[in-house]
């Protein structure tokens, strides 16, 4: 996959199976990871460098983001400004 301008390709963390108190958490509970790796970057828009580059641990909004599913795998593309922090 090759995102576009200022897109980035996210492979989601998975979410956690239970708590740190040790009690499992069932599938329908589980709440929606907001880290993840970059596994890849667009260009970047006209006059605007990507600061994000592939690697990277990153932090985005709980809503951020178009999930797709690739081969099996699921992935999250967004817009370099939809990520919060770089870990």
């Amino acid at each position: 996959m090759k995102p576009i301008n200022d897109r980035v390709v996210i492979k989601p963390a998975p979410a956690d199976e239970k708590t740190t108190g040790g009690i499992i958490i069932p599938d329908t509970a589980k709440e929606k990871p907001q880290r993840g790796t970059v596994i890849a970057v667009g260009p970047g828009k006209e006059g605007h460098k990507m600061t994000v580059k592939k690697g990277d641990t990153v932090l985005y909004g709980k809503y951020a983001g178009q999930e797709i599913n690739y081969k099996g795998d699921d992935y999250l593309i967004m817009r370099e400004d939809d990520i919060l922090v770089i870990i």
